[in-house]
């Protein structure tokens, strides 16, 4: 009987572990941080293609930013909590579910935040610390309030989703560099028809949180047109990077075609105003950025 108590308490704390981790995954989100840190790291092996990659400041930098970024999603959970509980995709949050509580999170993120700080100010250098440092500012405590209010929002989170292109960048250089605001606009631009693509699929569940992040709030022609307009943007910025004799033709040429089928996905989208044309075009931006940036990388001159 004794025996059989145990094995079971043993059950119950292996099961208790294995869902705070998976809590803590969900808190910080994993998968969007591993996105976002890969951008930054990419953006600095791009810096460092001619003299050579550091690997002890890359290390700082991909902890650094995974640090930064979970504690700016973490921050992110905190405050909308109780809109979580009203959308399918994120009522099993955490936060929302109330598996963990907001002091448990709020002492993790600011752990986290300050940890991924002080490793990138420190280690690195300051601007870099700085720069992370507004981008978490930015994206927890201004995008995050502002997209129950206006769809500007969109707008002034574009910032902190493109800042660490410039944290990898001067993560290497020590400041920030023609080159540098190059790669930010690419990323800044790109996310646009990135997000309001996503927006176009999860509107009902957005709304149900009272989420304002199409143009015009509404599934429309003119939302679908401000979308098309934003991704052309990112044709001639694209081959910015080639015109200012940063990187050669191959890279302007493969950021081309990938900036025109994004286009053409957007136009679909504004011609149909359909659900599968804005999963297309989801799913093409998610191949656009790592696409460009591998191609800037390899094609540095």
């Amino acid at each position: 009987m004794k025996i059989e108590t145990i094995e079971k308490t043993e059950q119950l704390n292996v099961f208790s572990i294995k869902q705070k981790l998976i809590d803590y995954s969900q808190l910080i989100k994993v998968r969007l941080t591993l996105l976002v840190v890969f951008s930054a790291v990419l953006t600095y092996a791009t810096a460092a293609r001619h003299q050579g990659i550091v690997w002890f400041d890359f290390m700082i930098l991909t902890i650094g930013g995974l640090l930064v970024t979970g504690s700016a999603n973490g921050i992110n959970q905190i405050i909308e909590r109780n809109y979580d509980k009203l959308m399918k995709r994120t009522l099993n949050r955490p936060v929302a579910t109330k598996r963990m509580g907001i002091t448990e999170a709020a002492i993790t993120c600011f752990i986290l935040g300050v940890s991924g700080v002080v490793l990138i100010g420190k280690f690195l250098n300051p601007l870099a610390g700085t720069i992370a440092l507004i981008s978490l500012f930015m994206y927890a405590f201004i995008y995050t309030p502002m997209k129950r209010i206006s769809s500007f929002s969109v707008f002034v989170g574009a910032f902190p989703g493109a800042f660490p292109v410039l944290i990898g960048y001067t993560a290497y250089t020590g400041f920030i560099t023609t080159e540098s605001l190059i790669l930010f606009s690419v990323q800044f631009f790109w996310q646009f028809p990135h997000f309001w693509s996503l927006a176009w699929i999860l509107d009902e569940d957005y709304k149900r949180a009272g989420f304002k992040l199409l143009p015009t709030h509404n599934k429309d022609k003119t939302s679908a047109f401000i979308t098309l307009a934003f991704t052309l943007c990112l044709i001639p910025v694209g081959i910015l990077p080639s015109f200012e004799g940063h990187t050669g033709l191959i890279s302007a040429l493969i950021a081309t075609v990938c900036g025109i089928v994004l286009t053409f996905y957007s136009f679909r989208l504004f011609k149909t105003c359909d659900n599968k044309d804005a999963r297309k075009l989801m799913f093409g931006a998610f191949l656009y950025l790592p696409i460009v940036q591998l191609a800037y990388l390899f094609d540095k001159i």
